[in-house]
């Protein structure tokens, strides 16, 4: 019972911190850029203190929803990261480990080259097609998968590989094409599958948000089950789990949150990762504690990381993603040399 106890205080703790901090750190964010606005200010403009229409336009028009864009992806793609590394049963797992980067990226890049100027309610051509594209990829792995209506852990791993491969591949001689045709969509098109995000409107913003809502939701109903999955598929069975029923439901959840990310940031790595890794050494592996921590975790470091990728050389930006994997990989080989003895469950 003193342990429990002691459990469910870290646990409490832990999220009240990161919350705290992620709201510091929009605040923060949204006064960050060339024109440099003071958090008193940001604050100011959000209780509507402000009347003051330049710096208004500025936070409201720009980098407050750009700053909530950040929290919603890094939530997505950690909360999506648990869900899979739990059905895995592997750490290491991330929320492209069924090919939806793959698919992702061939949508975008037909988007971006053949569709520049479609849209359809606020979204861009780019966004709709790498959501469609993450789906597709998908279904198809989970159907190569599937032997008599069940899908084995061992066969979406290995079809997700094959097909990410091929979709990358595709991909790659997209862009080969459109350099050599002298086109300019190779440097937009690179510029997205490093990882970037831009400011988007409003309305944008709260469809993107709602679906992550649901998402977060779904995930952390399913995170009790992780819990069972993680003593075995004949004990699950025997508590009366439903195996494959839970695997789909994993399966479409964890879809759902990385194709939502993908549509406004295009491909960030090692969020998935690294967050709910750290998040499980300092909580254990109780899923129903790792999810909802890792989305809060996950959500305050892309919030970081894209502020400081706009502001190391301004007027220019660093993709985000392309920051990820530089702060995020040698933290992560860190982590793995100094707790690589951790049993994970």
């Amino acid at each position: 019972m003193a342990s429990e106890a002691i459990e469910r205080w870290r646990f409490t703790l832990l999220g009240a911190v990161l919350l705290l901090l992620l709201l510091g750190a929009v605040i923060v964010s949204s006064g960050v850029g060339p024109a440099h606005i003071s958090p008193g200010a940001v604050c100011a403009v959000l209780t509507g203190r402000s009347r003051a229409e330049d710096i208004r336009a500025i936070v409201l028009g720009l980098r407050l929803p750009r700053a909530l864009a950040a929290a919603v992806v890094g939530a997505g793609l950690s909360a999506a990261g648990v869900l899979f590394q739990g059905l895995f049963r592997n750490p290491l797992a991330d929320p492209f480990v069924l090919g939806s980067s793959g698919g992702a990226a061939l949508g975008g890049a037909a988007a971006i080259l053949l569709l520049p100027s479609l849209t359809f309610a606020g979204f861009g051509a780019t966004a709709l097609c790498a959501f469609l594209g993450s789906n597709v990829a998908i279904a198809i792995v989970y159907a190569l998968a599937s032997l008599d209506r069940r899908a084995s852990v061992t066969g979406m791993l290995l079809a997700g590989f094959v097909v990410g491969t091929m979709l990358n591949a595709i991909t790659s001689g997209l862009v080969l094409w459109q350099e050599a045709s002298g086109g300019m969509g190779a440097r937009i098109l690179g510029a997205w599958l490093h990882g970037e995000i831009s400011a988007p409107a409003w309305t944008e913003l709260e469809i993107v948000g709602a679906l992550t809502a649901v998402g977060l939701a779904a995930a952390c109903i399913l995170s009790g089950r992780l819990n069972t999955f993680a003593l075995g598929d004949d004990y699950a069975q025997q508590l009366g789990l439903n195996l494959e029923r839970t695997r789909i439901g994993i399966v479409v959840t964890a879809s759902l949150l990385t194709a939502v990310a993908v549509c406004l940031s295009g491909i960030v790595g090692f969020v998935g990762l690294l967050i709910p890794h750290v998040v499980r050494l300092a909580l254990g592996p109780d899923h129903t504690r790792l999810l909802p921590v890792s989305a809060l975790g996950g959500a305050l470091f892309l919030v970081v990381a894209d502020t400081f990728a706009r502001s190391i050389h301004p007027p220019y930006e660093l993709p985000v993603g392309m920051l990820t994997a530089i702060l995020g990989g040698p933290a992560f080989l860190l982590v793995l040399r100094r707790h690589r003895r951790e049993v994970y469950l």
